[in-house]
């Protein structure tokens, strides 16, 4: 069976402002895909972490693409695509940015636009060089994934 979502609007949806992501997202069919945070360390590595695994870049950008790829490779054995995702938690390491990230996310979203929430912590647990993590949750169809 088909998945079948929708957005949701405030009554008092403002059209003049962009936002990068939907206010609410209904499920009323479908298969729910739960993403655990993926970095821009490989997914699969060592526990406990071995220094020469985390070879990372140094820029969010650059982080952030590397990120998107590992959700992709998650989403894609999951049955899903980036089109597919209805919720995702961004943590970073430095709010000020955001504005990198969001670029990077709208480059490989396009229009889809996900519910999300943006989170600032002072470390995470991949490494210390990581700058961003991102969870997710998909909904596939019920005949996939």
């Amino acid at each position: 069976m088909v998945k079948e979502i929708s957005i949701v609007h405030h009554s008092d949806r403002r059209t003049d402002v962009m936002m990068p992501y939907a206010p609410g997202i209904v499920v009323r069919r479908g298969k729910l895909v739960f993403l655990s945070g993926v970095t821009a360390a490989a997914v699969y590595h060592s526990h406990p972490h071995r220094e020469e695994e985390f070879d990372l870049p140094s820029t969010m950008r650059e982080q952030a693409a590397l990120a998107m790829e590992n959700l992709k490779k998650t989403l894609e054995a999951a049955g899903c695509t980036l089109a597919d995702l209805v919720s995702a938690t961004r943590f970073l390491t430095d709010i000020g940015e955001q504005d990198d990230l969001n670029r990077v996310w709208a480059a490989y979203l396009g229009g889809h636009l996900p519910t999300t929430t943006t989170v600032e912590v002072s470390r995470l647990a991949t490494h210390p060089r990581c700058k961003i993590e991102i969870s997710a949750i998909a909904v596939a169809d019920e005949g996939g994934a």
